[in-house]
Parts: structure tokens; sequence; C-alpha cells
């Protein structure tokens, strides 16, 4: 049952997230298990940075019509990923023009 694994989670589990440059709660889990990147970010990134990250990987798929089939589509979200968490950050699309805001 889904309750019974997510009592193995550590509650209160907190990260000095690179992100956002302060201890807050982090991951609960690794993503892509097996995977040095996924190591990383489960301990270097908190459940608010990964938040923005999945809305900033919408967009890239989105914009770049990325097929996570294909190797080299996989290859490419890993870079922007690294980019995003540990880099510079990760670069928007050159014809890339953000929705317009409601306020």
């Amino acid at each position: 049952m889904a309750g019974e694994q997510q009592e193995g989670a550590k509650p209160g589990r907190t990260v000095f997230c690179v992100k956002l440059k302060r201890e807050l709660p982090g991951l609960d889990e690794v993503p892509f298990d097996g995977h040095p990147l996924g190591q990383r970010i489960y301990e270097h990134v908190s459940k608010q940075a990964w938040a923005m990250w999945v809305e900033h990987m919408k967009m890239i798929m989105n914009e770049y019509r990325l097929n996570l089939g294909t190797p080299q589509a996989q290859e490419f979200l890993l870079k922007q990923m690294e980019q995003f968490f540990f880099g510079e950050g990760a670069e928007l699309p050159p014809d890339y023009v953000p929705p317009e805001s409601n306020q």
C-alpha cells in the first residue's frame, strides 16, 4: 500500500539548497535513482527548487518539442538540469516568449 511505502521516508529532512541558498525541506527520494546527478540533487536541492525545475522543464520540453524517448533529448534535459541547479542557471530557448501575466 502507498501509505506503508511512505513510512520509510525521512520526515523533517532538510538540505542547504544550492538553488535558493538556504536550509529547506529536501526531497523525499532520489530522482533518477542510480544516476550520479540524481544523488547530487537529492543531497543539495530542496523540494521548492525541484518544483521550480519541474515548471522550467515543462517549458523546455514544449519549446524544444523534446521527445524524451530519444537518448539525445534525455541527455539535453540532464544538461539543462545540471545548469539549472549547479551552473549559471538554465538558458531560455532562443525564441521563448514568457506567457503574459494576469496581474
